[in-house]
C-alpha cells in the first residue's frame, strides 16, 4: 500500500486567518486610545491598519492623527491594550470553521508554523483554547520583529524555522487574510493561499495569492499544496 506524499510545510498567519478576532483587536485599540482623545473606526481600521501588528498601528494611527509618536508612547499604547484584549478575548473569541482541523490536517503530513503580527501570548492562548498548541512546531511573533507586514522579515524567519526544523523551506504554502500578509509572504518568494475573511478575493489575487478561497473552510491539500485538477 503507497503512503500518503507529504504536504507542503504549512505558515498559518493567525488573526484573520484561524481566528476571528479583529472586532476584539478592533475594540482594544479603540479603549486604548481613548484616553488619548483620540477615536478609531472600524473603516479606518480594516482600510488602513488591519495588517499591522500592534506597534505598528499606534504609530500609525498617532501620525495619521497629526502627533509624532515617541517610541515609548507606543509602548505604553501596547502594554495598555494587552489586558484589555486579554479580558475582551475571554469571552468574545471566534474560532474559524474548520480551523482546528486544517492545522491538525497538516501538521500530520508536514511541519506547521505561525507568523503572526500578534503578541505571542495571544496567539499562545488562543492556539490552547483551540486545542492545537501541540500540533505547531514554531510562532514567530510580532516580538521577533522589527518590521511588520507588508515587510518580508516574519517570513524570512518562518522560513528559518522550517529550515531547523528540517523541512523543506522553499516548498512551504503561506495562508494569509490580509493584503499587507499576500505581500509579505509573496516578497519572502513563498506559495501563499489566501481566504477572504477580511478582503475580496479579487484584491488578494491582485495583492498576489497564488489562489483564494471564500472560507478556511473551503482549503484543501490540493489548493494548498498546487496540486493541478
Amino acid at each position: 500500500m503507497l503512503s500518503e506524499p507529504p504536504v507542503r510545510p504549512t505558515i498559518f498567519d493567525f488573526n484573520g486567518v484561524l481566528v476571528d478576532d479583529e472586532d476584539v483587536h478592533f475594540a482594544s485599540f479603540a479603549e486604548a486610545l481613548a484616553p488619548l482623545g483620540l477615536s478609531l473606526t472600524r473603516e479606518d481600521y480594516d482600510e488602513r491598519y488591519l495588517g499591522f501588528d500592534d506597534a505598528g498601528a499606534f504609530d500609525a494611527i498617532l501620525r495619521d492623527a497629526g502627533r509624532a509618536p515617541a517610541e515609548a508612547e507606543v509602548v505604553r499604547l501596547v502594554d495598555a491594550k494587552k489586558p484589555i484584549y486579554m479580558r475582551r478575548i475571554a469571552t468574545d473569541l471566534v474560532i474559524f470553521d474548520g480551523a482546528a482541523e486544517l492545522v491538525r490536517s497538516r501538521a500530520a503530513g508536514g511541519v506547521v508554523g505561525i507568523v503572526s503580527g500578534a503578541l505571542r501570548h495571544e496567539i499562545e492562548h488562543c492556539l490552547g483554547v483551540m486545542g492545537v498548541r501541540d500540533a505547531v512546531a514554531f510562532i514567530v511573533s510580532a516580538e521577533d520583529t522589527q518590521r511588520c507586514k507588508p515587510d518580508p522579515e516574519g517570513y524570512h524567519l518562518g522560513v528559518a524555522a522550517l529550515r531547523a526544523a528540517g523541512a523543506p523551506a522553499a516548498e512551504a504554502v503561506v495562508v494569509e487574510d490580509s493584503i499587507a500578509g499576500v505581500e509579505s509572504a509573496k516578497a519572502a518568494g513563498l506559495r501563499c493561499v489566501s481566504v477572504g475573511h477580511s478582503y475580496p478575493l479579487e484584491r488578494l489575487r491582485g495583492a498576489g495569492a497564488d489562489a483564494a478561497v471564500a472560507h478556511l473552510r473551503e482549503l484543501t491539500d490540493a489548493i494548498l499544496d498546487g496540486e493541478p485538477g
